[in-house]
C-alpha cells in the first residue's frame, strides 16, 4: 500500500471515531452539532473516479449511520454532495480544477472556505430535512442547518489551519 492510500484510511478511521466518540455527543442549545466527518470527502482526491467518490462517502455515511443508530440519513447526506462535488469544485476553484491543479493547502482563503461552505451547508440541509422530515418544521431544519453549518466549517477551518502549520 502507498502512502497516500494510508493516509486516507487513516483519515477516514480518525474522523470517523472523533465523529461518533466524541463530536455527535454535543448537542449545544438542542440544535448545533459539528459533523466533521465531512471533512474525509472534502479532502478525497480530485483523480478518483465519481463511483470512488461516492462510495467512499457512502462508506463513511454508513458508518456513522451504523454507530449512532440514525437509518441512513449520514449515508444519504454523504452520497448527495460526493455526486455534487464535482460541480461545486468547479465553482470554487475555476479552470485550477478543470486543470487537476488543485492543492487544497496551497489555495486561496477565499476559495477553499466557499467549497467547504457550500458542501457542509448541502449536507447539513439534507441531514436535517431527513432527520425530521417534516415541512411544517421548516424554521427548525433551517436553524439546525444553519447554526450546525457554521460550527462545522469554523472546525474544519481550525483543522486545516493547525494542519498546514504543520506541514510548514
Amino acid at each position: 500500500m502507498n502512502k497516500f492510500l494510508i493516509s486516507n484510511i487513516a483519515r477516514f478511521i480518525i474522523l470517523a471515531l472523533l465523529q461518533v466518540l466524541i463530536l455527535s455527543n454535543i448537542n449545544f442549545l438542542g440544535y448545533i452539532n459539528p459533523y466533521l466527518y465531512v471533512f474525509f470527502i472534502l479532502l478525497l482526491p480530485l483523480n478518483l473516479t465519481q463511483y470512488k467518490t461516492i462510495f467512499f462517502s457512502f462508506l463513511i455515511g454508513l458508518t456513522i449511520d451504523i454507530f449512532e443508530d440514525t437509518g441512513g440519513i449520514h449515508a444519504a447526506a454523504s452520497v448527495l454532495i460526493a455526486y455534487l462535488r464535482p460541480n461545486f469544485l468547479r465553482f470554487s476553484f475555476g479552470i485550477s480544477y478543470e486543470h487537476q491543479t488543485v492543492k487544497f493547502h496551497q489555495t486561496p482563503f477565499a476559495q477553499r472556505f466557499t467549497y467547504i461552505s457550500l458542501l457542509v451547508l448541502i449536507h447539513h440541509l439534507m441531514l436535517f430535512s431527513l432527520e425530521i422530515f417534516d415541512l411544517s418544521y421548516i424554521v427548525l431544519i433551517l436553524k439546525k442547518t444553519l447554526f450546525s453549518s457554521l460550527f462545522t466549517i469554523l472546525l474544519i477551518l481550525i483543522v486545516t489551519g493547525l494542519f498546514k502549520q504543520n506541514k510548514k
